[in-house]
This record gives structure tokens, sequence and C-alpha cells, in this order.
């Protein structure tokens, strides 16, 4: 029964559907909008797909969403002023405060917190971040992440999906 309630997953997801290019669509896309890659990682390893190709389909496609999700925030900025008309100057500076004191923690542990995580490059480039340890955090983030979900997933899935 298990098995045909996997099967049902990894034939109906769109993602999975497409195989690794459904995985770098899904990645990239998870950096913007809260869509999770754990289901499509699940289903292609599930499938016998390569675990290190999986893992770099991951990092790719996530690294670039993140790239894609700072500069909407760097180039949305302007358009999010022109809709405030009087902006509020201490709300500006308290995220301005956390972020030069926090930032690449946060942007580091980012990839692991659900919906807001997904915010945090997008508020990372409204405030213009330093974009070197931007880079940095996030590519750095994404990998490990990326290897917890490949490693683990690889693990424990063959031992609940025999």
């Amino acid at each position: 029964m298990a098995y045909n309630t996997i099967e049902s997953i990894v034939h109906s997801s769109i993602f999975i559907k497409y195989g690794l290019l459904g995985l770098f669509l899904n990645g990239m896309l998870s950096s913007i909008i809260p869509i999770p890659t754990e289901l499509t990682i699940s289903g292609l390893l599930l499938s016998g797909q390569s675990k290190t190709m999986v893992f770099i389909v991951l990092v790719i496609s996530s690294v670039i969403g993140g790239f894609i999700a700072y500069y909407v925030g760097y180039s949305g900025n302007r358009f999010l002023r022109r809709l405030h008309k009087v902006p509020k100057k201490h709300e500006e500076d308290r995220t301005r405060l956390l972020l030069e004191k926090y930032g690449w923690m946060i942007i580091f542990f980012s990839p692991w917190i659900p919906i807001i995580g997904d915010l945090i490059p997008i508020i990372a480039g409204a405030k213009k971040y330093n974009f070197k340890i931007f880079i940095i955090t996030m590519i750095s983030g994404k990998a490990l992440k990326a290897i917890a979900i490949v490693f683990f997933s690889s693990w424990i899935l063959p031992l609940i999906f025999p």
C-alpha cells in the first residue's frame, strides 16, 4: 500500500515528470515562491536518479533562484518606494541593523526556514546587502541544505519504501 502511494506521488508531480529539468525549475522557483523541492528530490531518488546529479542540479538551480530573488528585491526597491509616499524610517533602520549584525547567519540559514526563508534574499536585495557576502553565505547555505536533503533522502527513503 505504501508503495502505491509513493508511486502515485512520483508520477503525479509536474516537476518529477520532467526529471532533472523539472528539479531545475522547481529549485529555481522555490527560491522565489514557496514550492518545496523535497517531494521532487524524493521522487527522483526513488525512481533511480543519480544522487550526484540530483545534488548538482539542486544546488545550481537554487543558487540561480537566490540570485533572481536578490535581483527582484534590489530592482523592486525603487518601485516599492514609489508606492509608499512616507517611508517608515524606523522600520527601514531596524531591518538594516538586523542585516548588518546578523545578515550572513540569516542568509545562511534561510533555506531551512519555510516560506519566510524565501523572502530573505528579496529583503537582502531590497536593502542592498553586501553582494559578496550574500553570494558566499547563500551558496554555502543552499549547498549544505542540498547535501543534507539528498543524503538523508537517499538513506531514509529505501528504508521506508524498500
